[in-house]
């Protein structure tokens, strides 16, 4: 037997996640301090009391979802497992979780990030949806045939794709005309995981070479491989790829059940990857941290 923390990505915040644990526990009140601190900013303001619009842009919600999660972890006191996972910006979640990166240079490298992505695609030219009902090899042939890119492979039957508008607007179509239950935007401000995502890539590179990261004392499993890593240099160039490219979370959660993982704890605001871990396998039990 062994277990994996795995840390959330963007879509899990809501406004006054975390405020309890601040006012009542001291080690998660350093952590969102420390994220203050580092981003010169009251981050912490706008993930207590919004407004959500502010909470929701993708610079700021990126750190305030990561600083939520090492809250809880360190209001928690639990020990790590013998793993770590994070969907998206979760993996610097988890790295940080893991003693890679301290919570300074995560808030940093996340806020990089957030506008990184923003500034590389213009307001209303890009798009990301969900496919629901389909498999994710008739998601990709669909994908093939508009150029549009797969953004994530959550789970059995859903899939989340990206792009330029018109390219998504026209693959959810077709999508439906193939049989989809569902295909629908989300609301996200930029999209996500995809090749119009080079610019940002290429600044994450940039900002991943002046952090001093440092090997995790448990190793990260990639969405860039679905395999544990341990190797600094490894881990940077993931982070850099999953930035054009789409997270393989159902396969990753299916070869933790083939390493023999058998307990998941999703560590952070809602309990999304705690819900798509049920419809991956039956092999792993997953709960959320209960503070």
């Amino acid at each position: 037997m062994s277990g994996i923390f795995v840390f959330p990505g963007q879509g899990s915040q809501s406004v006054g996640m975390g405020k309890e644990l601040y006012d009542t526990n001291a080690a998660a009140r350093a952590v969102f301090d420390e994220v203050d601190d580092a981003l010169g900013q009251k981050l912490s303001e706008i993930i207590f009391s919004g407004p959500v619009e502010e909470l929701t842009l993708t610079a700021n919600v990126q750190p305030a979802i990561m600083a939520t999660s090492i809250a809880m972890l360190r209001a928690s006191g639990i020990a790590l497992p013998e793993y770590v996972a994070g969907h998206s910006l979760g993996e610097y979640t988890a790295l940080c979780a893991a003693g890679a990166l301290s919570v300074g240079d995560t808030a940093r490298l996340l806020r990089v990030r957030g506008n990184a992505m923003q500034n590389a695609v213009p307001v209303g030219q890009g798009l990301t949806a969900v496919i629901m009902g389909l498999d994710i090899d008739v998601v990709r042939e669909i994908c093939a045939e508009t150029d549009c890119d797969v953004a994530n492979d959550n789970c059995p039957l859903q899939v989340v794709i990206s792009g330029a508008k018109d390219i998504v607007e026209q693959t959810m179509e077709l999508a439906k005309s193939r049989g989809a239950k569902r295909a629908m935007p989300l609301a996200l401000s930029v999209p996500v995981h995809c090749r119009i995502q080079a610019p940002a890539a290429d600044e994450m590179r940039v900002a991943l070479a002046g952090v001093d990261m440092k090997s995790p004392i448990v190793p990260i499993i990639s969405n860039k491989t679905c395999t544990p890593l341990t190797d600094v240099s490894e881990i940077k160039d993931a982070l850099v790829y999953q930035m054009t490219h789409g997270v393989r979370w159902r396969e990753s959660v299916l070869n933790m059940a083939e390493m023999g993982i058998t307990e998941m704890t999703e560590i952070g605001a809602g309990n999304v990857l705690t819900g798509l871990c049920s419809r991956i396998t039956d092999k792993i039990t997953a709960k959320k941290l209960e503070i």
